[in-house]
């Protein structure tokens, strides 16, 4: 359980920093498929921290490919909620990242499927 909690702050840590470094190397293509991308991008991340993490850390097990696409559908619907969700009268709260919520939602998924 402690591996588990150790892997979820290292995943929050890199994917955080490490979106940026990523996401400059890619092209705007307009704020969907923008948010998309990140979303991608955070889930790849997600689960590369957990593999080298199942390899570092005692009794973290190696994340599979099924690991991968539902942290990439976490992303997506964390990134569908911060897109869609103003168009239906909802705002999320002034203090919410709207980034974190895609990066929560690749970590959910990450964690469903481990």
């Amino acid at each position: 359980m402690l591996g588990y909690l150790v892997l979820v702050v290292l995943q929050i840590i890199v994917a955080w920093f490490g979106k940026d470094q990523i996401a400059a190397h890619i092209p705007n293509l307009g704020a969907l498929i923008d948010a998309a991308v990140e979303a991608a991008i955070y889930a790849v991340i997600v689960w590369i921290v957990g593999v080298i993490g199942s390899f570092v850390l005692k009794d973290v097990r190696m994340p599979h490919s099924s690991t991968l696409v539902s942290a990439l559908i976490g992303a997506l619907i964390g990134a569908a909620i911060v897109m869609f969700l103003p168009q239906f009268g909802v705002s999320l709260p002034a203090g919410i990242n709207r980034e974190f919520i895609p990066l929560g939602g690749a970590i959910l998924g990450y964690l469903l499927r481990r």
